[in-house]
């Protein structure tokens, strides 16, 4: 039996090798350096871009899709950023079911020091993985693709 295109699956084999890769390195300095995990770190810093406007605070759901979790394992990390301060649930003024979570002062100060080192570990990520050739093009396509602020 052949396969149609074997490309496809040696493309996401490549993907997720280089996903794995990054994430496993942010994991070990995020740790290292600020006791927070990659996971962790997003939700701090997905809910930090939350504005006052339309659409400005996330959801529950929101954030889960955010973050790439289910609904239960956001509420899990969520509760446990809770617990060491770093984020508050509320609920939301106008529809008293949703529940809306805010960084904490102590949360934003923990998320600016934690920043630059995740850039930096990203970064070395990609120059490590820029070293394979089946990852390359894929890193390539990474920096190619940030957004300018």
């Amino acid at each position: 039996m052949t396969r149609p295109d074997p490309a496809l699956a040696h493309g996401w084999c490549a993907l997720t090798a280089l996903h794995g890769r990054i994430e496993a390195h942010l994991e070990r300095v995020l740790q290292a350096e600020h006791e927070l995990s990659v996971r962790e770190f997003s939700v701090l810093d997905v809910l930090s871009e939350q504005h006052d406007g339309d659409g400005g605070h996330f959801r529950m759901n929101q954030l889960a899709d955010a973050v790439v979790l289910s609904q239960s394992a956001t509420t899990r990390l969520v509760t446990r950023l809770e617990d060491r301060g770093l984020l508050a649930r509320y609920l939301c003024p106008t529809d008293r079911r949703g529940i809306y979570t805010n960084v904490t002062p102590a949360g934003l100060d923990l998320l600016a020091k934690a920043r630059p080192t995740n850039d930096q570990a990203l970064a070395e990520a990609l120059t490590t993985a820029e070293q394979r050739p089946e990852l390359a093009p894929l890193v390539a396509t990474v920096r190619a693709t940030q957004p300018t602020r």
